[in-house]
């Protein structure tokens, strides 16, 4: 379980495809700390540390995450958002967030105004994939509050401080982010279909 607040950025420094696996080598500040079978959110997609050196550790992504998820696209050098799974009895600062992308979406504009950013995301329609304003959304794991709601997109603001310490800085019109949408929101929209 996590909270979508990123606690840290990692460097991917290598990726290696073993059938329908992915490995995924991570350079980041918090290597020394993490211990082999620890979950890490990369980019919101909850994996397991399986191997580690001093300054890198590596993950595997199975075939159904890279098909959901933006991680099968990932490219040497590129930044992923990193947060370790949440500790109980301590503050819950983002949301529930479980780390299980949902599907992906678009980003089809970004605004700009007065020192904060508005980031529109487009996606296809997916079972339990609601947003509603002023509720929770996970986009490449940060917890985020949407401003405008539609059936197919949403928007969220982004504070400077979010922009400059995750991926956020470097979305451009058609980059490809991971979704998880409120848990709460799953299972109101599952209960509501089985009763139809």
């Amino acid at each position: 379980m996590f909270t979508g607040i990123i606690e840290t950025l990692g460097i991917v420094q290598g990726l290696e495809k073993e059938g329908g696996n992915l490995h995924i080598k991570i350079q980041s500040e918090i290597t020394p700390e993490l211990k082999i079978d620890q979950s890490v959110a990369h980019n919101g997609v909850c994996l397991t540390v399986v191997s580690k050196d001093k300054m890198s550790y590596t993950v595997t992504a199975v075939e159904e995450t890279l098909q959901k998820s933006n991680l099968g696209s990932m490219k040497t050098g590129e930044v992923v958002n990193l947060e370790r799974a949440m500790v109980l009895g301590s503050r819950l600062d983002g949301h529930l967030v479980q780390g299980h992308v949902d599907s992906t979406a678009s980003c089809t504009q970004i605004d700009e105004q007065d020192g904060s950013w508005y980031f529109h995301f487009k996606y296809q329609p997916v079972n339990g994939g609601v947003t509603v304003e002023k509720g929770s959304i996970t986009v490449d794991g940060v917890s985020l509050t949407v401003v405008d709601s539609g059936p197919d997109s949403f928007s969220v603001a982004i504070i400077p401080y979010t922009y400059q310490h995750t991926r956020f800085g470097q979305y451009a019109i058609g980059t490809v982010v991971n979704l998880e949408f409120d848990v709460i929101g799953k299972y109101v929209s599952r209960l509501l279909e089985l009763r139809s």
